[in-house]
């Protein structure tokens, strides 16, 4: 089999967000009926100007591929996150396709904490604010506008600049009113859904910053030794994740010395009906993601399957 290689512009213009929601939102579903492999995300520091390298093998029911992504992250560059993503026949072991695996990333990223925001917040949840102005803080924007009418939203980034710029660019794009903030607390304080994605190594959400039965989603914490949300909030919330031994190991839970006792379940569980999501309006949740790999063949499989309907791409025999 000769192999699709695809770039990361072609994987841009392969992706289609929208007709993604449904298979996600099944995937996540399957993962925690533990109908595939467990989430395994290989980390090794790299002790140097990068953070670290983690590969990360995935397989979800229905697709007949798996795939293994093979990352690194820089953080004080641009792009942070580099790597590919390899996609395999599920039958042969053959290697269908090398793609480049950073916009794919933030694509599954955002909608699996959109798809997550939008379960969990209230229903009548418009106002939001934004705590990273980086490619995350964009994402699950555009992806949580797709879901629910969004009313406002507030910016806050330590680098005022990228606030500003993500004020005007998104707001322009969305059509949504949107003001950057100089502080966070002034960010966040009357924020019905806050939506974090910061390299922060420690907490930096406190429970007399957030309204009571407010929804916040953060994904900075997706490996050892980092935290965005105190302890303290926490526990007065209602905490869900995407997969229970992560979040102890690499995410929000672990990251401030918590419990398995302090999850209240996994997304896929109330999304496959088996646990309870918000129980009241007056309730404050917490989604903690860290990033499972299924999530990246969900993406790959139709940027695949649209690579080779629309004539994407160019081939290479590795075999040769």
């Amino acid at each position: 089999m000769n192999t699709l290689i695809l770039t990361r512009s072609e994987v841009m213009r392969l992706v289609n967000p929208a007709a993604l929601i449904e298979p996600m939102r099944k995937a996540f579903c399957d993962y925690s009926k533990r109908q595939m492999i467990p989430g395994r995300r290989f980390f090794t520091p790299l002790n140097g100007p990068g953070d670290a390298m983690i590969l990360a093998p995935g397989l979800t029911p229905g697709v007949s591929a798996y795939t293994v992504k093979v990352h690194a992250k820089f953080s004080d560059q641009q792009p942070a996150i580099k790597g590919v993503l390899l996609l395999h026949d599920l039958q042969t072991g053959a290697l269908m396709a090398v793609m480049d695996s950073t916009y794919l990333t933030a694509v599954r990223t955002g909608l699996g904490a959109a798809l997550a925001t939008d379960l969990l917040a209230n229903s009548d949840a418009g106002s939001v604010a934004i705590v990273g102005a980086g490619v995350q803080g964009e994402f699950q924007l555009r992806y949580l506008s797709l879901l629910r009418p969004l009313t406002r939203v507030t910016v806050y980034d330590i680098k005022a600049a990228r606030a500003d710029a993500y004020a005007a660019r998104l707001g322009n794009e969305l059509n949504i009113p949107i003001t950057p903030c100089a502080t966070l607390a002034s960010a966040v304080a009357d924020a019905e859904i806050i939506l974090t994605a910061t390299w922060s190594k420690k907490p930096i959400l406190f429970a007399d910053m957030v309204r009571t039965d407010c929804h916040i989603t953060t994904l900075g914490a997706d490996q050892p030794n980092e935290a965005e949300i105190s302890a303290e909030l926490i526990k007065q919330s209602e905490f869900f994740c995407d997969d229970r031994d992560l979040a102890l190991s690499q995410g929000a839970i672990g990251g401030v010395g918590l419990s398995a006792a302090d999850i209240t379940a996994e997304l896929g569980e109330v999304l496959a009906g088996k646990r309870y999501g918000r129980s009241k309006k007056s309730q404050l949740t917490i989604y903690g993601a860290v990033g499972i790999a299924f999530q990246d063949l969900v993406v790959a499989w139709q940027v695949y399957q649209n690579a080779r309907a629309q004539d994407v791409g160019r081939t290479l025999d590795f075999l040769a």
